[in-house]
């Protein structure tokens, strides 16, 4: 049995124990072993389960179990029995006595028994020194437990929680009144704008802004302020009573605990979290460098074969991404609590969260680098996608956006841009010219050399198109009422299809006209009367303004 008042410990006799073994192997020899087993024995005997024998929330002594009885029923035996004792008053505190022989003592309170002692309790003290001071803490444990609950002293502490609630409920008013004061004083100093946080004429922080933050501030002080007080009222009031003491003690480690417990896991993780600040710069920097090699490819100051420059962004993703895949592998085994089952239960269902909710967005991912690295399209062309033609605007991991003819901003998918065929108007009009192309019927009884020719000269009559290559005419069909003619041009300006096809038509019409030749498209069903033609004169009826001469400026056209 241990003792809280000087008595020797269990590991304290042990040592004791074995240090004077030590000191007398060298003088046995022989019987060396032997001792030291005999020590090892008696330590392993004293290294045994105990329990704490309470009276009103304080420890008295602990007591060590038997073979049918264990400790902590032996020691609820004995605080149930002392606890009769206290609460029945009628039995003076100076009736505990002690009856002794040979092989045991016991503690009465007047004829009811109160707790055994056996030698093995005594642990080398003697056991009737050990019988009275157990007795000695008994009798001013049942003293100090029935004092506290005279009815004097009950009336007197009552009291004491009428003036600690009034003082509360002050401090509490007062906390109250003071924070409307403070903010009533400070908001008329920020509101107005007279805070503002400027370096010259560059204004950096609002004043509405410095009155949030103060504001805040205030309001943390105050909540601070009025939680410490709530806390010192409870421990106070709750003090007072016997009942509730405990409680009271319970309610400092009821904050202080979690401090207590998160700062020694800060201080045993120090190790583990120094290594994953090692590791992070260790990352930063390694990324820092890869971001410098590949900004240079991109810019060309680094050159690799057969890896084009616009790679350089997208592969520098990927590798940023396996590279921090690889350190969070690496550190993970050093995250504090990674080993929990919590740990591993939040790790589980966050893996089951992003699986269920990202397979369209990781389709959407790998499309996209798939699109990048297939060179389908870069930024600014004029690409065809279904129905859905327009300009590139941006491409990102998820979406490619287009900008329409009409100014609409158009957002494709990349799994779904990938699942078509995508026509890119601007990648070979780049290098070799886009070839623009339009189709018109002639009557049979106009010659071929002759409509060729009109529609060459009206292909050269527009701005825009290229001189060389030469632009061509064939021949498509021969239809049941005309001549299916196609005019063929290059162009190197992908952005201004719709112009341009808009400036031809025009000059064809025209040509058309000059020459008196009728256009038989869409229908022809037979001869009119009069050739479907506009003379030259009417050309520019009203609203319609003269053109200057020569070819039509692409810039000047609309549509």
């Amino acid at each position: 049995m241990n003792k809280n008042n000087g008595q020797p410990s269990l590991r304290a006799v042990a040592a004791i124990a074995g240090l004077c073994l030590l000191a007398l192997l060298p003088l046995h020899g022989a019987s060396a072993a032997t001792r030291e087993d005999a020590a090892l024995d008696r330590h392993l005997a004293l290294e045994v389960e105990t329990s704490p024998v309470m009276l009103d929330g304080e420890v008295l002594f602990r007591v060590r179990g038997t073979s049918l009885v264990p400790p902590a029923k032996r020691a609820g035996a004995i605080a149930e029995r002392l606890k009769w004792l206290a609460d029945n008053e009628s039995i003076p505190v100076d009736a505990l006595h002690i009856e002794s022989d040979a092989e045991l003592s016991r503690i009465l309170a007047g004829e009811q028994l109160i707790m055994v002692l056996a030698d093995i309790d005594a642990e080398g003290v003697p056991r009737d020194r050990l019988a009275e001071l157990v007795m000695s803490d008994m009798s001013k444990a049942v003293q100090a437990y029935r004092a506290a609950r005279a009815p004097r002293v009950l009336l007197q502490h009552t009291g004491y929680v009428v003036l600690a609630t009034l003082a509360a409920a002050a401090l509490l008013y007062g906390l109250l009144r003071l924070r409307r004061w403070t903010l009533a004083r400070l908001r008329g100093r920020f509101v107005a704008g007279g805070a503002d946080l400027k370096i010259q004429s560059v204004q950096l922080v609002q004043s509405r802004q410095v009155w949030l933050a103060v504001r805040g501030l205030v309001n943390a002080a105050i909540t601070v302020s009025v939680l410490a007080v709530i806390y010192l009222y409870l421990s106070t009031v709750l003090g007072l009573y016997p009942w509730t003491a405990p409680l009271a003690d319970q309610l400092f480690q009821l904050f202080l605990q979690p401090l207590q417990v998160m700062g020694g896991a800060v201080l045993a993780s120090l190790p583990d979290l120094g290594f994953i600040v090692v590791l992070v710069v260790v990352v930063r920097f390694v990324l820092k460098a890869l971001q410098l090699m590949f900004q240079g490819i991109e810019t060309g100051a680094v050159s690799f074969e057969n890896f084009d420059p616009e790679w350089a962004q997208p592969t520098y993703k990927i590798v940023r991404i396996l590279v921090i895949a690889f350190a969070v592998v690496v550190a993970y085994p050093y995250i504090p609590g990674s080993g929990s089952q919590a740990f591993k239960g939040v790790s589980l269902f966050l893996g089951v969260i992003f699986s269920l909710g990202s397979s369209s967005v990781i389709s959407n991912v790998i499309a996209g680098y798939t699109m990048t690295y297939r060179r389908a399209f870069r930024l600014g062309d004029r690409i065809a996608v279904g129905e859905i033609t327009g300009f590139v605007t941006e491409t990102s991991l998820l979406v490619t956006r287009l900008r329409s003819f009409k100014n609409e901003e158009v957002v494709l998918p990349n799994s779904e841009i990938l699942g078509k065929a995508v026509i890119n108007y601007s990648a070979l009009a780049r290098r070799e010219g886009l070839i623009l192309h339009t189709t018109v019927g002639i009557g049979y009884e106009t010659p071929w050399r002759q409509v060729e020719a009109m529609l060459l000269l009206a292909a050269e009559r527009t701005a825009g198109l290229e001189r060389e290559p030469r632009p061509f005419v064939l021949q498509k069909s021969l239809g049941d009422f005309c001549v299916v003619y196609e005019i063929n041009a290059t162009t190197r300006d992908a952005t201004q299809i719709g112009l341009l096809y808009s400036a031809l038509h025009r000059n064809i019409l025209d040509v058309f006209n000059e020459y008196g030749v009728q256009i038989m498209t869409p229908a022809y069903e037979g001869d009119p009367e009069v050739p479907k033609l506009v003379p030259r004169e009417q050309w520019h009826l009203a609203p319609a303004a003269p053109e200057p001469a020569g070819p039509t400026p692409v810039g000047q056209l609309s549509g």
